[in-house]
């Protein structure tokens, strides 16, 4: 029998038809009060776009990193902005509460090659094979 996803104790369908008070009850300290304070224009902007959404296959775009994944974004397709390109992600149940910007890298890992200006005196002298 496969694991049921939950979210402190809730399932899916019970964050979905929970008030938006009592949401804010179960989310962390962080996003409970930028729910509290209200979200930007942005935000709302992509809360729309995602309640508008019935085609969940299509992806949704947005800059906005910032947003917090609430329930009903759990499924819906989005491509997030890194800084060069969108990256996809699929917000899960265990993402609520989290933000969109948290699952997408913005930095590539450094690989380095040779030793270059300003090496260390040792390499200075390896073979220049």
């Amino acid at each position: 029998m496969a694991k049921e996803l939950t979210y402190r104790g809730k399932t899916l369908e019970e964050l979905q038809n929970m008030g938006e008070a009592d949401l804010k009850n179960i989310l962390l300290a962080r996003s409970r009060r930028i729910l509290k304070r209200g979200l930007s224009d942005q935000q709302k902007k992509l809360l729309v776009k995602v309640k508008e959404s019935k085609n969940k296959i299509k992806p949704i775009k947005t800059h906005c990193r910032d947003m917090i994944i609430l329930p009903e974004m759990v499924g819906q397709l989005f491509n997030v902005y890194s800084g060069q390109n969108f990256e996809p992600i699929n917000p899960t149940v265990e993402m609520v509460g989290r933000y969109l910007g948290e699952f997408i890298q913005t930095r590539k890992e450094v690989k380095h090659k040779a030793p270059g200006v300003g090496a260390t005196k040792s390499t200075k002298h390896a073979s220049m094979k």
